[in-house]
């Protein structure tokens, strides 16, 4: 069998699994990073499914990342959430962490929200802060499009030059404006992980323009350009990389939640907006 056509029956599985599950046509998917997941929880009408449950749907690994799919209506919007996701680290290829992506495309999603919790390279980005993002610098040094191209899915050369929709970050900006929430805009740099970065590592990443780094989001975002998505990405930075101090994934976790509220009256207005 041309792998092509095996990997469009898996995610054919996955999406038809889900759409006998539920009751919406989801026109939005929301990808929630690290301990951000709380957002969910509004969802009304809502019907839950773990991702263990779903055929050939990746199964995350890591703390914060609860791995279930939540679809109903958020501020009168139809939407498909992830509670979390899967990473590079976790052993999965690049394929296999970006088939959610995929899927929310086969489940006739047109606008993708992802999130992230990231480390802050830039002075002006605090703990607290949310970075909306406005470009990419992919050093995973690997490509989840790398490999014969599925015409079905996409073409073989992507232009990322509009990867992060401008109207997508307006609304974003509009929105913390309106709730009161400084909101600031700049690169993500996307690594590997799951190691934290070197100093010398971060002397790099900021010599070369970037704002945060994080250890995911990147792939997902080549595959949704790819998919003909529109994408709005949004990074909750949760800590400085530049300090001394030791960074531990706890301490990510704590910083999270101390913003989980804000986080979702932003995302809930920027719903009522698109």
């Amino acid at each position: 069998m041309d792998p092509r056509e095996h990997i469009r029956e898996q995610i054919k599985e996955s999406a038809d699994f889900i759409r006998r599950k539920i009751k919406v046509k989801p026109e939005i998917g929301i990808i929630l990073g690290t301990g951000l997941g709380g957002l969910a929880e509004d969802v009304a009408d809502k019907k839950i499914i773990s991702y263990e449950d779903i055929p050939n749907f990746p199964v995350p690994l890591t703390p914060g990342h609860n791995g279930k799919l939540f679809a109903g209506k958020l501020e009168d919007k139809e939407v498909l959430i992830m509670q979390g996701r899967v990473h590079y680290y976790e052993g999965y290829t690049m394929l296999g962490i970006t088939i959610p992506i995929r899927v929310l495309s086969e489940l006739g999603i047109k606008t993708l929200i992802i999130t992230n919790s990231a480390g802050s390279l830039n002075e002006n980005l605090v703990i607290g802060d949310f970075m909306v993002i406005k470009d990419h610098i992919n050093l995973f040094f690997d490509n989840p499009l790398i490999g014969q191209n599925d015409e079905k899915f996409g073409p073989r050369f992507v232009n990322m030059g509009g990867a992060y929709n401008k109207k997508l970050r307006s609304i974003a900006k509009e929105a913390g404006n309106e709730e009161g929430i400084d909101i600031k805009e700049g690169i993500y740099a996307g690594l590997s992980g799951p190691c934290y970065e070197t100093p010398a590592e971060v002397a790099f990443l900021s010599l070369i323009g970037a704002d945060a780094v994080g250890m995911s989001t990147v792939p997902e975002v080549i595959v949704a350009v790819h998919s003909g998505l529109r994408v709005l990405g949004i990074s909750c930075i949760t800590n400085s990389v530049k300090r001394v101090e030791k960074l531990t994934h706890d301490e990510v976790l704590i910083e999270a939640k101390k913003v989980e509220t804000q986080f979702r009256i932003l995302v809930r207005d920027i719903l009522k907006k698109i």
